[in-house]
């Protein structure tokens, strides 16, 4: 079983940039699909992004299309979401998650069923 670890949060002015880091172990994730997901206070959990197993496809939700970007490193058993031209809006607890199964384009909607989540990190944008 794989345990992912969030990393890389933290208080932020409006416009900046943070970089969060998901490490995991106990297995390798080469073989799985990763997904970034975010809950703000009183609001549902809401996907921001995935990417396939090889790092080849990714996906992101609208809100933060062209401000951020998933990426792996197979190597190092980690996962990236970079965050650029933060909005008091991206204020929420950051979640990844892994799963061997569901394709990264079906993450947004099958997220309740993803095999692994980390423990979350926060993120809070100031405006």
């Amino acid at each position: 079983q794989v345990q992912l670890v969030e990393s890389g949060g933290g208080l932020v002015q409006a416009g900046g940039s943070l970089r969060l880091s998901c490490a995991a172990s106990g297995r390798t994730l080469s073989s799985y699909a990763m997904g970034w997901f975010r809950q703000a206070p009183g609001k549902e959990r809401e996907f921001v992004a995935a990417i396939s197993w090889s790092g080849a496809v990714t996906y992101y939700t609208d809100s933060v299309k062209g401000r951020f970007t998933v990426s792996r490193d197979n190597a190092k058993n980690t996962v990236y979401l970079q965050m650029n031209t933060l909005k008091p809006e991206d204020t929420a607890v950051y979640y990844c998650a892994a799963d061997s199964t569901v394709t990264p384009g079906r993450m947004r909607v099958e997220y309740r069923s993803l095999e692994v989540w980390g423990q979350g990190t926060l993120v809070t944008v100031s405006s």
